[in-house]
């Protein structure tokens, strides 16, 4: 009896070995995949031992042994003690932990911490776009796309102050592996999300650690033998300052198993030499841009909205319960990655009372309250003004104009290239200007600006008098450079009050408005 156990437990730990191998389940209890794993081990030990037993001792198949009567005893207590421990530590009873699981700051002001509209920081070109623009690259390289495909992460990053979607080629399946694995994968794609220029980055040494490797060079299975208790998120890929390319995978924690999900810390994996550093999630390079997930950032800001004044509350009355909108949109502030989406109450009434900005690599989060429409029903009212040509809308950046928040969006044709822009007032969603891309980001905002009252809310404000004044023009706009009493310079553009400007003269004293002190002050309103 012990030498068909010891056999049975032997067959057992094979087909362990080659399920760790294949399924990667990580060796931790906060883990489904734990669990199921350790299920399937107990399942196969039984099935072994019981038919051992039964076969050496001539008894009927339902005879079970002391050892298989454990084994079932195991699974029926790992089944019940997950289920009790979830529902221990569920939202019924622990709503405020979940509630607290992202700190939102409530006082933010939209005018003072999102800048105004910086032309060169537009990422207008959305995902789907870059993938087109990214297998356009490849196209015109038939020696590589024959072994090579286009991953479709695109990664959104802020490289060197410019905004970038990544993403590495893969190899175009298994025998083509075979034929490249030693050289590796030789470049990733990078696409220019404010311009959409795009290129082909060429490597001196391959990646051979990526996700479509195969052997103990899958990235997954790469990661997991050399960190076998890690719970991993969705990987990103992303490059470092010097364009080096790594993996970002997240590592989770959990309360019970799988419950209220949360980032500990970062594996940067250099896909080239497999190398692999783990970082505390507070110690995570500045250079990486995505430390959390949107999808998880999403649920944990619903939790926050929820739960706020308990898990009754959130079923019967709702007072104060809010939720994100559907959707969310990427932005680039200080360096860093932001995901931003609308927050509205559960009737979901097509209005939002606010927005929040996450920055995903710290988490950092600041509510803004600015009500207005949700971002679905101003891209319906954008693709209204054009509903003759069928156009689809992007979902909209959100862009302080004169420090007012404003939806700009592209709108496409079904070829998914863009063929106008869209401009709508977030307060005022009746607010829209359409125009064609073909005239730029700059000559739609001007033009939607001429009919807009400046918040000078936030300027800066000072009484001067004229003591020089030229007029001077650039690219077809009128320009004034003033110089006061104290022999400061300022510059005005005739958008900014065509009605006035054109009659002012040296000795007037006049009221200006403007953001920042500098050798020449941008005036951005003017009282007379």
């Amino acid at each position: 009896m012990k030498k068909k156990s010891l056999i049975s437990f032997g067959v057992t730990l094979v087909v362990g070995m080659i399920y760790f191998y294949f399924f990667l389940p990580p060796i931790h209890p906060q883990s489904f995949d734990f669990w199921i794993f350790v299920g399937v081990l107990l399942l196969v030990f039984l099935s072994l031992n019981t038919e051992m037993s039964d076969i050496s001792s001539n008894q009927h198949f339902n005879t079970i042994n002391l050892s298989s009567k454990v084994i079932i005893g195991g699974i029926v207590f790992i089944v019940l003690g997950l289920l009790f421990t979830n529902f221990v530590l569920s939202p019924l009873f622990m709503s405020q932990a979940y509630q607290k699981r992202i700190t939102v700051l409530e006082d933010g002001d939209f005018a003072k911490d999102i800048e105004e509209i910086n032309y060169r920081r537009l990422p207008l070109i959305d995902k789907e776009s870059s993938e087109k623009l990214g297998d356009r690259v490849m196209g015109q390289m038939p020696e590589m796309v024959s072994q090579y495909r286009v991953s479709n992460l695109y990664t959104q990053i802020n490289y060197q102050d410019t905004i970038l979607r990544v993403t590495p080629l893969e190899y175009n399946g298994f025998f083509k592996y075979l034929k490249n694995h030693k050289k590796g994968i030789t470049g990733y794609i990078k696409v220019d999300s404010v311009s959409g220029e795009s290129a082909l980055v060429k490597l001196e040494e391959g990646m051979k650690y990526v996700p479509s490797s195969y052997f103990f060079k899958n990235l997954k299975r790469h990661l997991r033998f050399r960190y076998p208790t890690f719970i991993f998120g969705n990987f990103n890929f992303e490059i470092d300052n010097e364009g080096q390319p790594y993996f970002v995978v997240p590592v989770l924690k959990y309360a019970g198993v799988q419950l209220r999900k949360d980032v500990k810390g970062v594996v940067l994996l250099n896909p080239i030499t497999g190398e692999s550093v783990y970082y505390d999630v507070l110690e995570v390079p500045t250079w990486v841009d995505h430390v959390y997930d949107a999808d998880l950032i999403i649920e944990q800001v619903d939790d926050w909205g929820i739960y706020k004044n308990g898990f009754l509350n959130s079923i019967f009355s709702q007072t104060n319960v809010v939720k994100t909108t559907e959707g969310y949109n990427y932005t680039v502030l200080n360096d860093d990655v932001y995901l931003y989406t609308g927050i509205t109450s559960v009737s979901s009434d097509e209005a939002n009372i606010g927005f929040i900005m996450t920055n995903l690599r710290t988490k950092e989060t600041k509510f803004y309250q600015v009500p207005g429409a949700e971002e679905y029903s101003a891209m319906a009212s954008a693709e209204g003004q054009v509903q003759q040509m069928n156009y689809n809308a992007t979902f909209p950046l959100l862009i302080n104009l004169n420090g007012k928040p404003t939806y700009l969006m592209s709108l496409k044709d079904h070829a998914g290239l863009v063929k106008m822009y869209a401009l709508v007032d977030v307060h005022d969603y009746q607010n829209v200007l359409v125009s064609e891309s073909s005239l730029g980001i700059e000559a739609i905002v001007s033009k939607y600006l001429e009919n807009e009252t400046v918040s000078t809310e936030n300027f800066k404000t000072r009484e001067l008098t004229i003591k020089l004044l030229k007029e001077v023009l650039i690219d077809g706009t009128t320009y004034y450079y003033l110089i006061d009493q104290d022999n400061k310079k300022y510059s005005v553009s005739i958008k900014v009050n065509k009605n006035q400007l054109p009659f002012m003269k040296v000795g007037d004293k006049i009221r200006i408005y403007y953001k920042e002190e500098s050798d020449l002050i941008e005036i951005r309103d003017v009282d007379f």
